[in-house]
């Protein structure tokens, strides 16, 4: 049996599968060209969650709801979520270029909704049909990075990716700050629209040239309807538990009860379906599966300081939207500088984990000192503790993906990656939902209905240090997954492409 995890096909869909007609592999001129090509939409899918952090105070208050304000960040990601393996799936069957034609039509309806929203509730459907898009733009630039180059070889390419990466983390959260300063908060869904026109131009034009290694694969509608309703029930449970209703009451024990049916159902659905939202054969393998969990732990942990970092420093220490989105930037800034220097050594090393691993305790301490440090913390030790939480998990947040692309099959790519990234936006949903289910429970517990816009002013610091400490500990299973995982030699072929 091949080493690499192949889900099995049904013998018809084995059969039907056109055959393979060899084409000129690409020169690293066209993998560079495709690879630069492919900044524009991994930037516009990792600006999105930044540039909101430091926005939400400013939307709250605008729109007289900071109750909801959680739901601007968990639709985006529960529709992200459900709709990723989707992508992944369809990008298998149709290719990558149609695939992410979609997910930018789709993203740029959802920027015109929030634009135009003058109700929370508007404004949570517009991040929901943003989410249908946005949650496509960053996995399919993933799974074009793995059509063009091996495992080993991934890293030489992987460098563009981080520099937009290390963009969008630099500039979204200062950006965001500086939007609802000194212009008008609904500016932060517009200013983007360009650079998606061009994205789109890109993807009708450089990705002609793209290999094809399509294979027919059936889409799970229903599961993603199921994880949807789960998922949903599970935030809306949190966001009201504690907060509007008692945690024992029996809006929330319901909405808690239909969370356990509904995603016993789903995984009914993944254990029955002919083909699952969720390839089980992924999922089976140990390698695959912890570098699952090291990417979805990892990445859920930086989310969330992206979103409450911001909150922190606006509501419980009182800077500005600007201030706190400029102190914010140096930790995306170092971390993707960081994934994107120490990625090359990755395919030019033996014991390819050693450094990744090291550094990731540094980022465990590293935020247990935000922690400690949260009463009263200076701006320059801020930096520093936020640049070594960078540098910590900066080498690790490539190599899951390379982990993952050298233990899958090159025809399941597309779902394993779309796998990883439903992985990951479902465990920084939860994430987001349960520390901000805390926030929320503590600083507007009891505050009358005519101050609701103004309830996150003069948020307790204890409440944040809890955050943090959560927020590490969800670091320490990432660093747990990534230190038990197998460390295999990375592949350095590539398979025939179609034409």
């Amino acid at each position: 049996m091949d080493a690499k995890v192949s889900e099995g096909l049904p013998p018809q869909a084995g059969a039907s599968a056109a055959p393979i007609s060899e084409r000129a592999p690409l020169t690293h001129s066209e993998k560079r060209t495709i690879a630069i090509s492919m900044m524009v939409p991994v930037f516009l899918g990792s600006v999105d969650q930044s540039i909101m952090a430091t926005a939400l105070p400013t939307i709250g208050r605008a729109l007289n709801d900071v109750h909801n304000l959680p739901w601007l960040v968990t639709a985006y990601l529960i529709a992200a979520t459900a709709l990723t393996p989707l992508y992944g799936k369809f990008a298998d069957i149709h290719g990558r270029r149609a695939a992410l034609l979609i997910a930018l039509g789709v993203y740029m309806c959802g920027c015109v909704v929030s634009a135009t929203s003058g109700t929370m509730l508007m404004l949570i459907f517009g991040r929901l049909v943003q989410g249908c898009g946005g949650g496509g733009l960053t996995a399919i630039a993933q799974m074009i990075l793995g059509d063009i180059a091996s495992p080993k070889d991934r890293a030489k390419y992987y460098i563009f990716f981080s520099l937009a990466f290390t963009t969008a983390g630099g500039c979204g959260p200062l950006l965001g700050g500086w939007i609802c300063d000194h212009l008008v908060w609904w500016m932060i869904f517009l200013w983007s629209f360009p650079l998606s026109i061009f994205a789109v131009v890109l993807t009708l034009t450089i990705l002609r040239r793209l290999p094809r290694y399509d294979r027919p694969h059936q889409l799970d509608f229903f599961g993603a309807l199921l994880i949807i309703a789960s998922s949903s029930s599970f935030m809306l449970a949190l966001n009201l538990g504690g907060v509007r209703y008692p945690w024992f009451s029996s809006p929330v024990i319901a909405l808690l009860a239909c969370t356990l049916v509904i995603g016993g159902g789903f995984v009914a659905r993944l254990l029955t379906a002919k083909e699952p939202l969720i390839p089980i054969a992924v999922l089976a393998d140990p390698s695959a599966r912890l570098a699952m969990i090291g990417h979805s732990f990892g990445w859920g942990a930086i989310f969330c300081l992206n979103i409450f970092l911001p909150m922190y420093l606006q509501s419980a220490l009182g800077w500005s939207a600007t201030a706190s989105g400029a102190s914010v930037m140096i930790l995306m800034v170092t971390l993707n500088a960081t994934a994107g220097l120490s990625s090359p050594l990755i395919g030019h090393v033996k014991r390819y984990k050693l450094l990744p691993n090291a550094l990731q305790i540094l980022s465990i301490v590293s935020i247990l000192a935000l922690a400690y440090f949260a009463e009263g913390i200076t701006p320059l030790r801020l930096q520093i503790i936020l640049f070594l939480i960078g540098i910590g998990w900066g080498p690790t947040a490539p190599l899951t993906q390379v982990m993952l692309q050298n233990t899958v099959a090159m025809h399941h790519l597309g779902s394993a990656i779309g796998t990883m990234n439903f992985v990951r936006t479902l465990m920084s949903t939860i994430f987001v939902a349960v520390f901000g289910a805390v926030v929320l429970a503590n600083v507007s517990a009891g505050a009358p209905a005519g101050t609701l816009s103004r309830a996150l002013d003069g948020a307790s610091v204890a409440i944040f240090t809890h955050v943090f400490i959560g927020v590490a500990c969800t670091m320490a299973v990432a660093f747990i997954a990534m230190l038990v995982i197998e460390e295999k030699p990375l592949d350095s072929a590539m398979p025939a492409a179609r034409r």
